[in-house]
């Protein structure tokens, strides 16, 4: 199916918009939704192809988002709550962030077929999710106030 540019970027944006409501309608994380979404469109129905409908602007792209969530997350970051709870975010990511990116690595030729570069790429992306995408589960799961204090990287 041929897609022009405005028509690819029209369906990105409205489809972020749709699961951004849509999860917030049903109480779960907006994330659950998206990544879902975006494998659908992509890989399992092959509606879009941001290679070919972004064509060499789609590296840059992808760097300039990148760049803005580092950004704001930058602006985000109160190394004081940081050393309040720093033992236990450093066992965190001694030990889960391996682990992580390895179970991530795995699911993605075992679940979405990928080849081996690109679900290397997939784990490491769910690897580094964040505060951006752990802050709204935690507060979907309703843990007591110190274990989110504790997952989010924050004291209690």
């Amino acid at each position: 199916m041929e897609h022009g540019l405005a028509t690819a970027v029209l369906c990105i944006v409205g489809g972020g918009i749709a699961a951004q409501v849509l999860a917030a309608r049903l109480r779960i994380p907006a994330i659950v939704l998206l990544l879902a979404l975006g494998f659908l469109v992509g890989p399992v129905l092959g509606l879009l192809h941001p290679s070919r409908e972004f064509g060499e602007n789609l590296r840059p792209l992808i760097g300039l988002a990148v760049a803005i969530v580092v950004f704001e997350g930058g602006l985000a970051l109160d190394y004081r709550e940081l050393r309040a709870s720093g033992e236990g975010v450093l066992r965190l990511t001694a030990f889960a962030l391996p682990i992580n990116f390895v179970l991530g690595t795995l699911a993605g030729p075992l679940i979405g077929r990928m080849m081996r570069g690109p679900a290397s790429v997939f784990g490491a992306i769910l690897v580094v999710t964040g505060p951006t995408v752990i802050l709204p589960l935690l507060r979907h799961a309703r843990l007591k106030r110190r274990s989110a204090a504790f997952l989010s990287g924050r004291p209690s």
